[in-house]
């Protein structure tokens, strides 16, 4: 357990870093509020997710997938199957159940309520990737926990999906622009910034698509996918109008209330 909390951490770490020094060396966009004030309540959203990831679940997926090992519960823990197929199998549907529930939360009003505080950033960076309310975390959480029963999934599925799934986040959520040939060949599989940017586009029609956060395989199975946004990426609309780009807007205050705030839930 210990070794794969170090890998996690370190993959986080060294993703982040990265993504974090090229968006500041060579950045695809200018943010209207300053990196500071932005970064300050993203990032104490983090700690917050891991407050709550420990409370809601203290065994962690980890645990999870060891209980229902120990118990014979899960489709790969009473059928006999290749390692590497449980594990193949165990990353793809998890992966197609996040992409579902990525789809829900917009499409249900009181799921989004709670999701709209990460469209709420008026600026994309790596730190949005991890601007999640603290409800939505325990929702996923939750979400995945059930998965991981229902199928038994092993210990280095789970480590490879979350591995991917903070990973990815990070990278597609990065303020940077990769060069038009890359990202063609790229966006053929993975999700680019350039198509995450659309996703937060202020217009609903551009974000009520490519709902995947990491491979672009989901929304062109199931038609949610969209190559180009009616603006350039350049010019392109983020955030939400309804909670312009201002300190107060950015504020971890403010952030956690979003949900209950009567007003501005559409």
């Amino acid at each position: 357990m210990e070794a794969v909390s170090i890998i996690r951490i370190t993959a986080f770490l060294g993703i982040f870093t990265l993504m974090a020094l090229w968006e500041a060396y060579k950045p695809a966009r200018r943010a209207s509020i300053s990196r500071a004030e932005r970064w300050r309540a993203n990032v104490s959203l983090v700690i917050l997710g891991a407050i709550i990831s420990r409370l809601v679940l203290p065994a962690s997926l980890l645990g999870v997938s060891l209980w229902a090992a120990d118990k014979h519960i899960g489709l790969f823990n009473m059928i006999a199957t290749p390692s590497w197929l449980a594990v193949v199998t165990s990353v793809l549907i998890l992966d197609i159940v996040i992409y579902w529930q990525h789809r829900l939360f917009h499409r249900i009003p009181l799921l989004w309520r709670v999701h709209k505080m990460h469209h709420a950033d008026s600026h994309v960076d790596t730190t949005t990737g991890l601007r999640f309310h603290p409800i939505e975390i325990a929702i996923s959480l939750l979400v995945k926990a059930s998965v991981v029963i229902a199928l038994g999934a092993p210990l280095m599925a789970i480590v490879i999906f979350e591995v991917a799934l903070n990973g990815f986040s990070l990278f597609n959520h990065a303020n940077i622009r990769l060069a038009d040939k890359w990202d063609k060949r790229l966006a053929l599989f993975v999700v680019t910034q350039r198509l995450h940017r659309i996703h937060h586009s202020q217009r609903m029609d551009e974000s009520n698509s490519n709902f995947g956060f990491s491979v672009t395989w989901w929304d062109r199975l199931f038609g949610s996918y969209k190559s180009k946004a009616k603006d350039s990426d350049e010019n392109l609309a983020v955030g939400l109008s309804a909670y312009p780009a201002t300190s107060n807007n950015a504020s971890l205050f403010t952030l956690l209330k979003m949900p209950f705030d009567k007003a501005n839930n559409q």
